[in-house]
C-alpha cells in the first residue's frame, strides 16, 4: 500500500491535533512500531508540508513501508532540525495486537470515562490501529481527552 492522498487522522483528532501541532495516530503508530522515538519539539521543527507527508504512511502491516518511513523522517529532522530520532526496542507483542482479551488499562481508562469496558467481540472487530489508538490513549491512569471522542468514532459507545 502506497502513501494515502491526505494525512489519515481520525476525526477526533482534527481538533486535537491542530493543524498537526501535535503528533497524530498515525505517526505515533508507525514510530512505536518501527522503535523510533521523537519529541513533540522536534515534531514541531518540521514544516508543515513534512509533518503532512508523514502522516500520509499507512496504517497497514506492511513492513516495506518501514524503510520510507525511517529514510523520509531521518531526512526531515536531519534538514530542518540538525537532528535524529532516538531508537527503541518495539515491544514484540504489545497488548493492542492481542484480541485475546480486552486489555486492563482498556478497562481502567473506560472506568475513568464513566463508560463499560468494550466487550471481547468489539475489542476483536475493531481494526489493529484502532487497538493501537485506544490503547496508546489507555497508557496513563487519568482520563485522556480524546478517549471519548475515539470510543464514540469506533462504535463503541453512543453520544455519551
Amino acid at each position: 500500500m502506497g502513501l494515502s492522498d491526505a494525512p489519515l487522522l481520525f476525526n477526533f483528532e482534527h481538533d486535537s491535533s491542530e493543524n498537526l501541532t501535535y503528533i497524530p495516530m498515525i505517526v505515533r503508530f508507525n514510530l512505536d512500531r518501527f522503535g523510533l522515538r521523537i519529541s513533540l519539539e522536534q515534531w514541531q521543527l518540521l514544516p508543515l508540508e513534512d509533518r503532512k507527508l508523514l502522516a500520509r504512511f499507512p496504517a497497514d502491516d506492511d513492513t516495506a513501508i518501514e524503510p520510507n518511513f525511517d529514510h523520509a523522517l531521518f531526512e526531515m529532522l536531519r534538514t530542518h532540525a540538525d537532528l535524529e530520532p532516538s531508537w527503541f526496542q518495539p515491544d514484540d507483542r504489545p497488548a493492542w495486537r492481542g484480541v485475546e482479551t480486552v486489555p486492563d488499562a482498556l478497562v481502567q481508562q473506560s472506568a475513568l470515562a464513566g463508560l463499560p469496558a468494550p466487550a471481547l467481540a468489539q475489542w476483536q472487530r475493531l481494526a489493529p490501529f484502532q487497538r493501537y489508538v485506544l490503547m496508546k490513549l489507555s497508557r496513563k491512569p487519568k482520563l485522556n481527552h480524546d478517549f471519548l471522542p475515539a470510543m464514540r468514532e469506533f462504535g463503541l459507545t453512543a453520544t455519551h
